[in-house]
């Protein structure tokens, strides 16, 4: 797996990702992908994932896309969201 990502939101309707490990979680409400630096956690309404490939760490979604949230490795997710 590559340990190079990136991430880009187009108009706010969808989201691709590179170098993507894992999805954690997804709700129409937030999508949680691991990448080697850490997490991604991606919150918008009426999400649904497009694609995910494991093999080459491509991730895509649609849906109204409100924002972006980096979380670095080294803490639980939950310590992070709630501090």
């Amino acid at each position: 797996m590559e340990e190079n990502h990136g991430l880009n939101i187009e108009q706010c309707k969808k989201v691709t990702a590179t170098g993507i490990i894992s999805v954690d979680a997804f709700s129409d409400k937030q999508i949680v992908l691991s990448y080697a630096g850490g997490k991604i956690v991606v919150s918008g309404s009426g999400m649904k994932i497009a694609g995910f490939s494991k093999s080459s760490g491509s991730f895509s979604a649609a849906g109204e896309i409100y924002g972006a949230k980096y979380i670095k490795k080294g803490g639980s997710l939950k310590q992070k969201l709630f501090r």
